[in-house]
């Protein structure tokens, strides 16, 4: 659409006597600014046209903002100032007239807003008149400069979007990921250490479940004094919400708006594709069980030991004496005979300490175990390889239904649709991205012994691991070496326990080994994997 020239008046006639000139000078953004000389050769062409025609450039007025918007910062400033000198003319130099707008609307504004400041418009590339045919020119060369503002940005989003089709990221990377050029590949996603690590391990962390909900993740991130916070120092929810749902992290690229679907990137991500898919099905789902306080080292053996007289498991908790705080386990199963009767922390964990002593096996075992596994590699080996061309005809077949529903969608016009069939491809895509990663890693060690000494380090010693590990290492010990919860009763002491399906194989090859020796084919003494407990009185 086509406006009214309201800037042929007397100052817009290049007959005047104007003297003195400001220069305005602009790129299309903060980083030609940085990294190329724009501004200044345009600067530097200005200067030289005003030296030329004897004007005195008082003042230069630049923009890094592109030539679309009228609105601009230095060009306000321009006006202003042109504004007190509206008595005492000044000329206008750009250097080209893309530099004053890249749009015909924008450049009518502008050309407007100028003379009626008293600002007489000039440049070395175009002389601008008030008659017809300049006009018609001046107005075609400003529909060029839009046509080839549009017609750049056309071609940089066309090479963007194939770039992306092909895997690449081709936006802000986001919070754990950087770009980094490399040869022949471009700019690459990352992993920005130490923010990869601490988000691996909080999309890991929800994806297993050692944080049930969202909000103790918030209070993970809270714990780290390097996490970005915002101007008032507090964390935004909505960056956990974004991590949760962001396929980069899984080493994949999605991109709808651009009809760019689910699929592997070219970069490595951060947590496996079938983490990511653990969190999406998660994030729909109801947690279990919130986080309490009193859960931590204070109290291990919290849900692994249950009541002797109820079965449900025991709670914890500190009790305030005269000059000290003392640590319970107790039972809050309302309706039980030890109902809010205290145990001793010392007594329930000191006595369980005593059977996982007792479960350690005897020496020598080692060796005969390796040799045991050694001969069944080979076999699992073969399960492996069997069970990745299932994955192989399972990936064919997801990719047959991708292709249908591709078809499909072409053949629709219900928009409903369409969105359902786009939906149901990124599923797929997903799952088939899930596939080709157990694909990829499905293949064993070969070092099978070191693989194999690592366990055997556990089932030999269990005690040790326990006594010298984590918190999170103990608890992992109690939950390997028990088969069922742990029954404690706050007289008698813990009740017989059920080991594990690996210590009982253990305790079998144990009386294979020295079956000649009936003093050692068990793995405690006689009197049981129940230790003799003291009764304990409340």
């Amino acid at each position: 659409m086509f406006m009214s020239s309201n800037y042929d008046s007397p100052n817009g006639n290049r007959k005047h006597n104007a003297s003195c000139a400001v220069i305005y000078a602009r790129v299309s953004s903060s980083k030609q600014v940085t990294k190329g000389d724009g501004l200044n050769s345009q600067i530097t062409r200005c200067k030289e046209y005003a030296g030329n025609k004897g004007y005195k450039v008082v003042q230069t007025f630049k923009d890094d903002i592109s030539g679309k918007f009228s609105e601009r910062p230095g060009m306000s400033a321009m006006l202003a100032f042109l504004k007190k000198q509206r008595k005492n003319p000044h000329v206008v130099i750009i250097d080209d007239i893309s530099r004053l707008a890249r749009g015909l609307e924008a450049h009518l504004t502008l050309r407007h807003d100028i003379a009626d400041v008293g600002g007489i418009l000039e440049s070395p590339s175009i002389e601008f008149g008030e008659d017809s045919d300049s006009q018609f020119m001046e107005h075609m060369m400003a529909v060029i400069a839009q046509h080839q503002r549009k017609k750049n940005a056309e071609q940089a989003k066309n090479r963007m979007r194939a770039r992306a089709m092909s895997g690449f990221w081709v936006f802000r990377a986001p919070l754990g990921l950087r770009y980094e050029r490399q040869a022949g590949r471009g700019k690459i996603l990352v992993h920005h250490e130490p923010m990869a690590s601490v988000i691996r391990v909080a999309l890991e962390g929800y994806a297993s479940g050692r944080f049930q909900t969202q909000a103790e993740i918030m209070r993970y991130f809270e714990t780290l004094p390097h996490f970005p916070r915002d101007g008032r120092g507090n964390i935004r929810f909505h960056r956990f919400k974004e991590m949760l749902t962001e396929p980069l992290y899984a080493g994949m690229v999605e991109f709808p708006s651009w009809g760019v679907t689910l699929r592997n990137g070219q970069h490595e991500g951060i947590i496996s594709v079938e983490t990511y898919d653990k969190i999406q099905k998660r994030r729909t789902k109801k947690p279990f069980m919130p986080i309490r306080k009193n859960i931590g080292d204070d109290f291990v053996l919290r849900g692994a030991v249950a009541c002797g007289d109820c079965g449900w498991n025991l709670t914890s908790s500190w009790s305030q004496g005269r000059t000290k705080r003392y640590p319970y386990y107790i039972c809050n199963h309302k309706g039980c005979g030890s109902y809010g009767k205290s145990i001793r922390r010392a007594s329930v964990e000191d006595e369980f300490e005593v059977i996982l002593k007792s479960i350690t096996p005897q020496p020598g075992l080692a060796d005969f175990m390796l040799n045991m596994i050694k001969d069944g590699w080979g076999q699992l080996e073969q399960g492996f390889n069997d069970q990745g061309q299932d994955w192989k005809q399972e990936i064919k077949r997801v990719q047959a239904s991708i292709n249908t529903l591709v078809e499909r969608i072409v053949e629709s016009s219900n928009s409903t649709v369409i969105k359902a069939y786009e939906n149901k491809i990124g599923d797929m895509e997903r799952q088939k991205a899930v596939l080709q990663e157990r694909l990829q890693n499905g293949n064993l060690p070969r070092d099978y012994k070191a693989i194999s000494r690592t366990a055997l380090d556990f089932l030999l010693n269990p005690y040790k691991i326990w006594s010298i590990g984590t918190l999170a290492e103990r608890r992992l010990v109690v939950n390997l070496a028990f088969g069922s919860s742990l029954v404690y009763d706050r007289n008698k002491g813990y009740r017989t326990v059920k080991t594990a399906l690996p210590f009982q194989i253990i305790q079998g090859l144990s009386g294979n080994l020295d079956a000649h020796d009936s003093s050692n084919s068990r793995m405690v003494d006689d009197t049981g994997i129940e230790p003799v407990t003291p009764t304990m009185s409340m």
